[in-house]
């Protein structure tokens, strides 16, 4: 059994709170990026058909999906040997910016089958890069500070930061992405901008790892196993921690149907802007509407949150994004500026969307803490960034299926190809009436999360006298 590994309450400080939250940028541009362009730079660039695009987003998410409870596991472990999780954040902050300028990277001229396979191979090494830093980046909260209130304010800074990055990625790609001379040089120029930046959050932020003392007993107290035995025990400790928390099913599902939602619509947005609003410039325009309310927000759901529980809060959220998606469902028949309004109130529901869910993971990971005397925040958000992932990758998925069944066209390089009435109709539904529908059943697997602001101190009463 590992020690448990969690924070004793202390003040929070600003310093903390800003390197923790500056890794936000890279996990807010990797985020962003491949769910904004990939699909794209595949279907309108390289000539990939929707269907193959999807596939090759897809199979890069579900190698992460089963990487992830691995990299949680082994993070809970070096945790237990060295003190910290400080090694492998920095192993993938270092790795991320190669793998990611790679994956843009495809030559011009090559044939499409092989241009797949190039981008498949390079966007897999990235997924694992980015896991090695974001699995142990999620288990960091419990560990950094044990109090319900400074949670929230920590991962409120966080979001406030992720939506900036967000902002500055989606809207900041598209101009880069124009400097070059062609679309082939322009995504190289994208991602070696991109890239460093990403890295460089990431790289920062990695220092927020606590840095404590080895408990090497309890490693040399668990038999060595065979490498069979142990990818099976990584594998149970997930599954283990899935069975015996409630709480944590109920907030783990609630999240990836939200992040199928808004992976869908962060997949569709640049044929939103293309082909229903028929402007380059727009894509950038959603993303102001999307982020600058999100922004403001982030600090304004934290407080809802202290008044009235984060629970509470995180269902006006979720609520008030459904309404917002739905009211974009006239984009089918009317494409306008008016657009922009209901993507704001989305992006106001985001803010909380994000960082109430964010704040609620350490409270169930000390909970489960208390409950069962493991330290297992690693295992916690290995299975946590897992269903993230699958989430945001099915989201890019259903886009290309809806692509491929109403008849998109793709293209190469600068080709110039029509769209259908069908496939417009497809793109317009994508981004409206389908997240909406994603996230008023999220709400139905919200409300079995039964945990409280009580059980919480409890929890954190309980692990301090168990301490003393």
């Amino acid at each position: 059994m590992l020690p448990v590994m969690t924070a004793t309450e202390r003040p929070l400080g600003r310093s903390t709170i800003a390197r923790y939250a500056v890794g936000s940028i890279g996990t807010g541009g990797f985020g962003t990026l491949p769910g904004l362009v990939l699909v794209f730079y595949l279907t309108d660039t390289l000539g990939v058909t929707a269907l193959l695009a999807g596939a090759i987003v897809t199979v890069a998410k579900v190698w992460d999906v089963v990487i992830d409870p691995v990299i949680g596991y082994r993070s809970d472990r070096a945790l237990a040997r060295t003190g910290s999780r400080r090694g492998p954040m920095l192993l993938g902050a270092i790795a991320l910016p190669v793998c990611f300028l790679l994956t843009f990277a495809v030559p011009e001229g090559l044939a499409p089958g092989w241009a797949a396979l190039w981008v498949l191979v390079a966007f897999v090494l990235c997924a694992t890069a980015f896991s090695l830093f974001q699995v142990p980046y999620i288990a960091l909260p419990a560990e950094i500070t044990s109090g319900y209130d400074n949670r929230t304010r920590l991962l409120t800074w966080r979001v406030v930061v992720l939506s900036a990055a967000i902002l500055l990625f989606g809207a900041g790609a598209p101009a880069l992405r124009r400097a070059g001379p062609d679309e082939y040089m322009g995504y190289l120029v994208m991602a070696l901008v991109a890239g460093l930046v990403i890295g460089a959050g990431l790289f920062i932020a990695s220092f927020t790892a606590p840095k404590g003392q080895p408990t090497t007993d309890a490693i040399r107290a668990t038999p060595r196993a065979s490498a069979w035995r142990g990818i099976r025990e990584q594998y149970a400790a997930g599954v283990r921690v899935l069975r015996r928390s409630a709480p944590f099913r109920a907030l783990l599902s609630t999240f990836v149907l939200q992040a199928l939602a808004t992976g869908l619509m962060l997949a569709a947005a640049n044929y939103v802007a293309v082909w229903v609003l028929h402007s380059d410039d727009a894509l950038t325009f959603l993303f102001l509407a999307l982020i600058g309310p999100a922004i403001l927000m982030a600090p304004a759901w934290g407080a809802v949150a202290r008044r009235v529980g984060k629970e509470r809060a995180f269902a006006w959220a979720s609520l008030l994004f459904a309404v917002a998606t739905l009211g974009l469902t006239p984009l089918l028949f009317v494409p306008g500026a008016w657009v922009y309004l209901p993507v704001a109130l989305a992006g106001a529901a985001y803010a909380g969307m994000q960082s109430l869910p964010m704040a609620m993971l350490p409270d169930v990971v000390s909970v489960d803490a208390a409950t069962h005397g493991e330290g297992s925040a690693g295992s916690f958000g290995g299975v946590w960034t897992a269903g993230e992932t699958a989430g945001m990758a099915l989201g890019a998925s259903v886009l290309t299926v809806v692509l491929a069944i109403t008849g998109y066209a793709e293209s190469v390089g600068a080709e110039v190809v029509t769209q259908s009435p069908a496939a417009v109709a497809g793109i317009a539904i994508a981004f409206s009436i389908v997240p909406a529908a994603l996230a008023l059943t999220s709400l139905a697997t919200l409300a079995r999360y039964r945990l409280r602001r009580t059980d919480i101190e409890r929890a954190a009463e309980a692990q301090e006298e168990t301490r003393s």
